[in-house]
């Protein structure tokens, strides 16, 4: 065994930061990274600290919870798995995001030593030793926890272009860059992610992406949906979130009126833009609602294709669609728009550039008739397991 297989294998204590909760409701690729890291290493999952305008303008379950926490009602430290911890840090830290530049900064330092102090304890109590703190691009929280806890290395997880949100542009712009450079390695999701953390950090690596895709193969059988029986003809179909962000609405709609015997179908929970758009005026395009992930495999089987209709702008360019994965998994022919990202799977889709190529692209998927393609595609999203990408992590930052 090598000197940099050694290192991978002995165990680490690792501490993972970030911008999603353990108790997030939908998919998340750090919680899945720290499942696979757990396999072989001590894992402490920690959830951001709640701060003083959510506890106080939100009902949420959630929030409910971490103020129990706080009042000792319920314990701080959840055990996940043998060597999986939550931590819910009982503290809550101020709201500063409205706060201009110069002020942001000290009081973020106030609220980044508050939330080390209390990550400290927990330290000490699972008695973790020359830790690793893996950051899930909690650029403001998380900023000096470098500083005030002194890990071995410090990595820095890039899966999304945040700056399109205004939330985070407003510090993020100057901020996220400066964490980039004094982190010790960056890691991403997307290759057009790791070129602009080349800008400041050499050592950015590209991982890959992990998807779990057990639940998904055209070996499987499902019973046919009672919303899809209503549904005959050729169905065109998308899982997922119905956000005027990420998807082209003009393009769904060219699509559905230029073949009006197409029934375009899309599975997923709407926004206001959608639900206000005129697709809901054409009689071939069918809202079916949000569903639960269990059962999305029962619908694309049902799917003649898959599509992933995405507007390109500066968010979907750095985006992984995972439900290109899931789509293919099922062997399911697959148009997709045209980005950066998508690259990665373009011998396994078509990808298209503008509303009549995926027009074009879609009757020509319609007519495939070959096997073989779709074992292709079953075996290409079988390889983007999670191992596969803790496999990469290692490797980067040894």
């Amino acid at each position: 065994m090598t000197q940099k297989n050694l290192i991978m294998e002995k165990q680490r204590d690792i501490i993972i930061v970030g911008i999603q909760p353990w108790d997030i409701e939908i998919g998340s690729n750090c919680k899945n990274m720290a499942i696979e890291l757990s396999k072989k290493h001590r894992v402490l999952y920690v959830n951001a600290p709640l701060d003083r305008s959510t506890a106080k303008n939100n009902n949420s379950s959630a929030v409910k919870k971490r103020l129990d926490i706080i009042e000792n009602k319920r314990s701080y430290l959840t055990t996940v798995s043998d060597n999986l911890w939550e931590f819910n840090p009982p503290i809550k830290i101020e709201s500063i995001n409205w706060l201009p530049s110069f002020v942001f900064n000290y009081a973020n330092k106030i609220n980044n030593r508050k939330f080390a102090n209390a990550i400290l304890k927990v330290i000490e109590e699972l008695n973790f030793k020359n830790y690793m703190i893996l950051n899930d691009s909690d650029m403001f929280r998380s900023f000096y926890l470098k500083e005030y806890l002194k890990p071995e290395k410090y990595i820095y997880y890039t899966r999304d272009n945040l700056m399109t949100v205004p939330y985070w542009r407003k510090h993020g712009i100057s901020i996220e860059p400066k964490l980039m450079t004094k982190s010790d390695y960056v890691v991403g999701n997307s290759p057009f992610l790791i070129g602009h953390s080349k800008k400041y950090n050499a050592n950015s690596f590209y991982i890959g992406q992990g998807c779990d895709v057990s639940s998904f193969s055209s070996k499987l059988q499902f019973d046919k949906p009672e919303d899809l029986k209503k549904i005959s003809g050729k169905i065109i179909g998308y899982t997922g979130l119905l956000s005027s962000r990420r998807l082209d609405i003009k393009l769904i709609e060219s699509i559905a009126i230029s073949h009006p015997e197409w029934n375009i179908v899309l599975v997923g929970m709407e926004e206001d833009n959608f639900k206000e758009s005129n697709l809901h005026n054409l009689e071939n395009c069918f809202f079916l609602g949000n569903k639960s992930p269990e059962s999305l495999p029962a619908y694309i089987k049902y799917f003649d294709v898959c599509i992933n209709p995405q507007i390109v702008n500066e968010l979907t360019e750095a985006n992984y669609p995972r439900k290109i994965d899931e789509y293919l998994a099922m062997g399911k022919p697959t148009v997709a728009t045209y980005t950066p990202t998508m690259e990665i799977f373009s011998d396994y889709t078509y990808l298209a550039r503008s509303s009549n190529e995926y027009i074009k692209m879609i009757e020509t998927a319609l007519e495939e008739n070959d096997s073989n393609l779709s074992f292709k595609r079953e075996e290409f999203a079988k390889s983007h397991t999670w191992e596969k990408c803790i496999e990469s992590f290692w490797q980067a930052i040894n």
